[in-house]
Parts: C-alpha cells; structure tokens; sequence
C-alpha cells in the first residue's frame, strides 16, 4: 500500500477516535415536542434526580432517564416529566409504585391514572406525568401521548396483571419485579405485617408478583399473586412462603394456595367465604395439551395383504425347487456322461488320514 495512503488511514482513524460522541440523553429529549394543542415548550428538557424513597424500586425497574419540560399556552404552565426504562415490564412496576390512594383511571385511555395534582400515563417503557392535569384538555393530552408514544417500546405488559378479578379499589394494584417493589406495595397498602414474605417470595429464581385490595360492603381482604416460570418453582417458594407466615397472621384467615405455576394469598380476609370467592375468581386457567402426530392410513386391506404374502411364499418356493433341480442334474449329468473327468477326479483329491492301518484310503470308495 503506498505510503501516503498509510498517513490518510492514521489521521482518519485519529480524527473519529477524537471526535466527540452525542450526549446519551440527546435522543431521548426528543421525546418532548415542540407544541402539541396551544402548549408550546417555554424552556429545554432538564435532568430529574429521584428522591431516596423511591430510588430502590426505580432501579430495580431499569430507570434510564428522567426529564421534565415546561409548556405554557400563554396565561398557564404546565410540567411534562417522562422517564424511560429499560423495558414495558419495568415501566409497568414503576407506574404502579407511583399510585396514590386517591388515584382513578383517566379518560386519556390505555393505562392511566389521575389525581387533582397529576395524571399518570404508561407508553411502553415510558412513564408521562402531567402537572397539573386540569390545564390541558383531554384531546390534547391525547395528542401528547400518541406523540411520545411513538418513542417507546411497545413489548407486552406482564400477563400477571390480567389474572386478578375485578372489582379491586382504584390506586390499590401494584405489580412487582423484585423485592424492593413488593416492599414498597405492602408498606403502602399497610400490610407491613407481611414484609417477611418478600425474602421467600423467590424472585431471583424469576417469579413476578401482583397485589390489590379488595372491598365489597362490610367484605375486604388482600389478594397476592405470584407467578414463577415453572409448577416446580412454585411448589419449592409455597413451603417456603407457608413457614414465613406469622402465627397471628394464620390466625387472621391468611392463606396460600397454588394452581400450576401462581401462588394466591389472600391476605386478612374479613371472612373465609369472601377470600374463597376472590381465589376462585381469578382469571387464571392452565391446560395441558399433547400433541400427537397424525398419518393417513395407507396400507391395503388384510386380504390383500395374505394373497401377496402366498404369491411370493409360493414364487419363492417354485425358484428353489428349480434352481435344486438344476443345480443337482448338471452334476447328474456330468457323472453319467463324462464319470471323473468333470466332478470327483480321483488324481485331484487329496484325502487327510491319521495313518492308523497300512491300507492308503481310495478316493473312489466314497462314490
């Protein structure tokens, strides 16, 4: 390679290694528009710190960014914060960790939760937050949510979620990964009493956990639900679970039961008929299928079948007897018509004797 050619590749291979690379979160403050309804963007993006109480179950669920932007439609302010997770399932944990109480679903649509201080909007693996939420309109928070949707990851939510009944109190649900979330739902939902199940709930072995709180009339009671990825798993972390449960918690009517790979606990029901009437409510169904392997039966009927087996048995039997005939004439033959010169020469036989007797044996006696 000529010389001046060596030169070009060294400085080209100096000046990318020199250039400076984009800010990680360059890509991600695209996520905010410029303008959506009559909210135009009054400031740029800026960095979020989370506070210590939530820290834990953010990490857990593989925060990456957090900004906000201020928007304001000339008169009023509005604060747009989204955070971006490693995944929707991450995502998912962390939105139910931020429910308060008082929350309800909005009418935004897809999973949402709003309160008089903000509303709660999951996009894959984008949490939206609006601050306050009065100030724009519903078409517009639409128009704002199908804008940073288009930014996020749209994999599947945990099937979990789907398997509690309905009728749960709004704000109450909380879908866990770790242990740090678990944690944090059962302080929030005041079943502290329980916090010793999160060291044997087993989620390093990939178990995933949901909570709600349940009331009908004078009726209430806590449902749990934890899925592991095999029946086996679950059957181990029941034992484990059933030893963690306190006396005092037993005697509160606190049970465990499984059901293929998900373990139900119905925490301090009001009475044991409402607790039953959760767990068989659950929208949790399992199915064993074997799949067989299926053919056309292509073989001739029986009598078919018999008179081939005779035809050849007979075929054969026919070759044989020719072939023997033919086989034992010719030698026949060759005796009668030439006798020792074709078969049994006696001047080419050689004969082993043990030379007990004097007589030489002829080879002639034996035919």
């Amino acid at each position: 390679m000529p010389k001046h050619c060596l030169i070009f590749l060294s400085l080209f291979t100096a000046a990318m290694g020199a250039a400076p690379r984009m800010p990680a979160e360059g890509a991600f403050e695209r996520v905010f528009p410029e303008r959506f309804g009559r909210w135009n963007a009054v400031s740029s993006p800026i960095k979020i710190k989370s506070d210590e109480g939530r820290a834990q179950v953010f990490v857990e669920s593989g925060l990456k960014d957090w900004l906000a932007e201020d928007y304001s439609d000339g008169t009023q302010k509005v604060r747009v914060i989204v955070r971006q997770f490693r995944d929707p399932s991450g995502a998912y944990e962390a939105y139910t960790a931020e429910f308060g109480l008082n929350m309800h679903p909005s009418t935004v649509g897809g999973p949402s939760a709003i309160d008089q201080e903000r509303l709660l909007l999951l996009l894959g693996n984008l949490i939206l937050e609006v601050r306050p939420p009065q100030n724009p309109t519903t078409d517009e928070l639409q128009q704002l949510a199908a804008m940073v949707r288009k930014h996020s990851d749209q994999t599947p939510l945990p099937p979990i979620r789907t398997y509690l009944p309905s009728g749960f109190s709004d704000g109450t649900q909380r879908y866990a990964l770790g242990p740090a979330a678990l944690q944090n739902a059962l302080n929030s939902l005041k079943h502290e009493e329980f916090t010793n199940l999160v060291n044997e709930a087993g989620f390093s072995s990939g178990a995933e956990a949901m909570i709600a709180e349940y009331r009908n009339g004078k009726d209430s009671a806590g449902l749990l639900l934890i899925e592991y990825p095999t029946p086996q798993l679950a059957e181990q972390h029941l034992r484990h679970l059933e030893q963690a449960l306190s006396p005092a918690a037993k005697q509160a009517g606190t049970t465990i039961e499984r059901e293929a790979s998900l373990l139900s606990l119905v925490l301090k029901p009001s009475s044991s008929a409402y607790g039953d009437s959760l767990r068989s409510a659950l929208n949790y169904e399992t199915e064993v299928t074997w799949h067989e392997p299926k053919h056309t039966i292509t073989d001739p009927p029986w009598v078919t079948i018999l008179a081939r087996i005779f035809l050849v048995t007979g075929l054969f039997m026919v070759v044989a007897v020719v072939l023997g005939v033919a086989f034992g004439g010719v030698r026949v033959v060759a005796k009668v018509f030439f006798p020792g010169k074709v078969f049994d020469r006696p001047e080419q036989m050689d004969i082993l004797q043990l030379g007990l007797s004097g007589k030489r044996i002829d080879s002639r006696d034996f035919y």
